[in-house]
């Protein structure tokens, strides 16, 4: 059962993308959010980064949602306001 999702996960879509859709981005509290929804056996997987410069380093925190949606829209909409909750609960400890 977790292959099969891992599989899910990492595998091209099948119609000769990576698998991944187009970044949307939103800069929040000067953090920059990337919603990049997966494909996932017909439905939209809510993932994505949140990333902030600091000096000359990008750090970066990325996460895959266990929800899905059917619309690749919607599921960039909901990570953005996902990831909005993580930085106002969370700040700059999310890349501990």
């Amino acid at each position: 059962m977790l292959g099969k999702m891992f599989k899910s996960l990492f595998s091209s879509s099948g119609d000769g993308t990576k698998g991944k859709s187009k970044a949307v981005t939103a800069d929040y509290d000067g953090f920059l959010i990337v919603a990049e929804p997966q494909p996932n056996n017909g439905q939209w997987q809510v993932s994505g980064r949140i990333e902030k410069q600091v000096g000359e380093t990008t750090k970066v925190h990325t996460f895959i949602r266990a929800d899905t949606l059917p619309d690749e829209q919607a599921a960039a909409n909901e990570m953005i306001r996902k990831a909005k909750m993580m930085i106002d609960q969370m700040g700059e400890s999310l890349f501990d």
